[in-house]
């Protein structure tokens, strides 16, 4: 991994997914669909070839090996999204007053939390399907940041302040990730 002062990573590109890096902005085609993210960073130098993607940089500083790191992992994750995708599971809880869950247009409508009157909204990011079923709420899609961004709107949605958690546990609240499972 480190050799004379440089540090280097490689991914390797699973069959049926193309990578392409030009301009400081990296598209990857899978199955599922098409990612694209803007990795432009001065001092991290990115290649493509038909196998793997190797990011590399010469005479790294402490936040540079993190920056090293973190575009593999941002890489991996886009890999993974355009093969398999990204699932989150949640899960609506109430004590006395039964909430209704609705998926309206580009929103989520949550009314009767806690016996309220008003409605209360979480937005879902542009990429992602939301499917509620009951009690269970399915967050999916190919980038992990807008399934997780959903998956958080839809917990803060229904957060309380001034409630102690462990009294008043009504809610919505994300119970597994798809990336997080153990296999």
């Amino acid at each position: 991994m480190t050799l004379a002062g440089k540090i280097e990573s490689t991914i390797a590109i699973p069959g049926g997914v193309s990578v392409e890096f030009d301009g400081g902005i990296m598209k990857v085609k899978g199955p599922r669909g098409e990612l694209s993210r803007n990795f432009a960073h001065p001092g991290i130098d990115i290649a493509v070839n038909e196998a793997e993607v190797t990011v590399s940089c010469e005479y790294p500083r402490v936040k540079d090996k993190a920056m090293v790191g973190t575009y593999v992992a941002h890489v991996r994750n886009m890999i993974k999204g355009v093969t398999t995708g990204f699932t989150y599971h949640l899960k609506v809880v109430y004590n006395h007053f039964p909430m209704k869950i609705a998926v309206k247009g580009d929103r989520v409508e949550v009314n009767n939390y806690m016996g309220g009157k008003a409605p209360r909204y979480a937005n879902i990011v542009k990429g992602c399907t939301v499917k509620i079923n009951g009690t269970d709420i399915t967050v999916e899609g190919n980038d992990i940041e807008a399934c997780g961004q959903t998956s958080a709107n839809l917990e803060r949605a229904t957060s309380r302040l001034g409630f102690d958690k462990r009294t008043f546990q009504d809610g919505i609240y994300i119970v597994q990730k798809s990336h997080k499972v153990k296999e």
